[in-house]
């Protein structure tokens, strides 16, 4: 069992800043892929940026790519998204999940445990 715990997220000016923080703990987490998602209201839960195990791979959503970097400290059970260069179409609830697999993939299906969110808020 894995527990993923969202932190970091509030309400930023267009153009500004904020780093996200996922904290898990529970059985073998430096072996999971991790990955963050978001949801809008009314719109799919869609992906936003994968990592392997060892951390030396990463994906991105095209809409991110550029501006938003995933990272993780092992060490301390810990997934990072640092977001740069916010914009109003980027406020969502952002979610961290795991995957058992060391393959990225973007699918949510694919993920076996999810945080509770963080709410991004983006004004103009």
């Amino acid at each position: 069992q894995v527990q993923l715990v969202e932190s970091g997220g509030g309400l930023v000016q267009a153009g500004g800043s904020l780093r996200l923080s996922c904290a898990a703990s529970g059985r073998t987490f430096s072996s999971y892929a991790m990955a963050w998602f978001r949801q809008a209201p009314g719109k799919e839960r869609e992906f936003v940026a994968a990592i392997s195990w060892s951390g030396g791979s990463t994906n991105y959503a095209d809409s991110v790519k550029g501006r938003f970097t995933i990272s993780r400290d092992n060490a301390k059970n810990t997934v990072f998204l640092h977001m740069n260069s916010l914009k109003p179409e980027d406020t969502a609830v952002y979610y961290c999940a795991a995957r058992v697999s060391i393959v990225i993939v973007a699918t949510r299906s694919a993920y076996n445990y999810w945080g509770q969110g963080t709410q991004v808020t983006v004004s103009s």
